[in-house]
């Protein structure tokens, strides 16, 4: 079971701009009798307020720690441990409480980086060689998709949509939100499951009742495929049943942007 945060930070994820970004720090426990011993991490995202860690030492949510980086030190709370007996032992995520986070600069000089999507040898939402026999198209081997409780936020260029993921597969989602979008409209998404981030470029494949869209995946944000991966591994036991087909509405939908 995964660990929780008791933090304002809701689940313990840092929302919004993180890149994904290896930079070595030095960080050591915080204490009223004073530091503990410093030892070595490596960042696997960095954000405005915080990151997260990697390394071989175990902490607890609410540890203080003092992150570390040539001459530029933060005092930091874990708000995020990764299970021990999961995949992602050993990353943590640590807040920044006082001081300047020690990555300022490189967040100033990067953006976010994303990556294809690709399955089966083919770059999704790249058209197929020559032209498919519809049955062939209908019958072709389709990811599992499964049952999930999450949050969605629909990014079309400065608008913002929360929303909930409910189905998801290795190639794309069920999303349901109080605004949706036309199929064939392309946006970002960020999905926050299982007490981890995952950014995606994705593209709406058709609409499902009033409120629903389903969603295909065309790239993911640079380190994000092992924690979709994760999550993934965590649903096997709630595989859903194929996605029922449906008829992408024709008629005029309400969009987030014009």
């Amino acid at each position: 079971m995964e660990s929780k945060s008791n933090t304002s930070s809701e689940n313990g994820l840092l929302t919004g701009k993180m890149v994904h970004l290896a930079i070595p720090v030095r960080w050591s426990p915080v204490a009223q009798q004073g530091r503990g011993p410093a030892e070595m991490a490596c960042t696997y995202d960095i954000h405005p307020h915080g990151a997260r860690l990697v390394s071989s030492r175990e902490v607890n949510i609410g540890d203080l720690v003092m992150v570390e980086r040539g001459r530029n030190k933060a005092v930091c709370q874990v708000i995020w441990a990764a299970d021990p007996t999961s995949p992602l032992r050993g990353q943590f995520t640590v807040q920044c409480v006082e001081g300047r986070t020690p990555w300022d600069d490189e967040l100033r000089q990067m953006e976010e980086q994303y990556q294809p999507v690709i399955l089966d040898g083919r770059r999704r939402g790249a058209p197929a060689r020559g032209f498919d026999r519809p049955e062939t198209n209908a019958n072709r081997r389709r990811r599992p998709r499964f049952y999930v409780e999450g949050q969605a936020e629909v990014i079309d260029g400065v608008q913002r949509v929360e929303g909930e993921v409910q189905q998801i597969s290795e190639c794309g989602a069920r999303i349901s939100a109080t605004e949706i979008l036309r199929p064939g409209k392309d946006f970002r998404l960020m999905l926050n499951m299982f007490d981890v981030s995952v950014a995606l470029k994705a593209q709406v494949k058709y609409l499902a009742g009033n409120l629903e869209m389903g969603v295909e995946f065309h790239e993911i944000r640079r380190g994000d495929r092992p924690l979709l991966s994760y999550v993934l591994s965590k649903l096997r036991t709630r595989k859903v049943e194929e996605f029922a087909e449906v008829e992408v509405v024709r008629e005029p939908m309400v969009a987030v942007v014009g």
